[in-house]
């Protein structure tokens, strides 16, 4: 790796950690960042050995959003690129995010804001850091949300509550993250790293493919009728009760061992 990688990655236990690497900027999001992210996410997806992935960010923040100084540059030379970005960048990685059939946890060690935020948002787990904080910064400058933050943060905190965020953009730290559920955990500053590994490797070495698919079966109960949702989760139990996974988790059972899972 390269101290001058916008996006760091790093595989131990089964768990690949990708890490935002813009410091000095706050992690805020390049095309160059947005676009190895992205990259990043489909590889990880295809790769059998990584099991868990966990998100996170260099420095003091976790992720500013848009780098609004390269938006303004663009937006002044004439380039139509940024208003482009959302579909050509956001809305594929907050995707890939969702879709990726492996558990995903947001390591927040500082600001989340904007797209970061909603790079959190999108994760399977969240955990913060004591000095993490989110601010939902879109409409002060004057723009909507993206990066899937009016159909996560909603899900998360109610719509009332995200509404609220949204229209005052109010920074909303660690604390009051834990007590409105953004977050599932909050650990000091300096054992995150630490705390988001071991959680990660423990799914890591758990059943991925039931993963998977509590994954699919949720997000697709979250737009769906009962009817919808109870025959997805009769086509995933007849596929999960053909798995190797699910032969050695019951055989571990009988026999009152622990089960070893290999994603098959």
């Amino acid at each position: 790796m390269s101290v001058e990688d916008v996006l760091l990655t790093a595989d131990a236990d089964g768990v690949r950690t990708l890490t935002l690497n813009r410091p000095k900027a706050y992690n805020a999001l390049t095309v160059e960042l947005k676009e190895r992210l992205l990259d990043a996410l489909r590889e990880a997806s295809a790769t059998p050995e990584v099991r868990a992935v966990v998100l996170t960010g260099a420095g003091k923040a976790f992720c500013a959003g848009q780098d609004l100084k390269e938006h303004a540059e663009l937006l002044t030379a004439g380039d139509p690129a940024p208003l482009g970005t959302v579909a050509k960048h956001y809305n594929p990685i907050i995707r890939a995010i969702v879709a990726l059939p492996k558990p995903v946890i947001a390591a927040i060690n500082g600001t989340a804001a904007g797209a970061g935020a909603g790079f959190a948002y999108a994760c399977d787990l969240r955990l913060a850091a004591s000095s993490a904080g989110f601010r939902m910064a879109f409409a002060g400058v004057g723009l909507g949300p993206d990066s899937g933050a009016s159909w996560t943060l909603q899900r998360l905190v109610g719509y009332g509550r995200a509404e609220e965020l949204m229209l005052l953009g109010r920074p909303v730290d660690a604390a009051e993250a834990l007590r409105f559920g953004l977050v599932s955990e909050v650990v000091a500053d300096e054992e995150l790293p630490g705390r988001a590994h071991e959680l990660a490797a423990q799914l890591a070495a758990g059943p991925t493919c039931a993963f998977a698919k509590v994954k699919e079966v949720l997000n697709k109960a979250s737009s769906s009728t009962l009817d919808e949702a109870l025959a997805a989760e009769d086509e995933a139990q007849s596929f999960l009760g053909a798995t190797e996974d699910h032969r050695e988790a019951v055989t571990a059972f009988v026999a009152k061992r622990k089960p070893e899972f290999h994603s098959r």
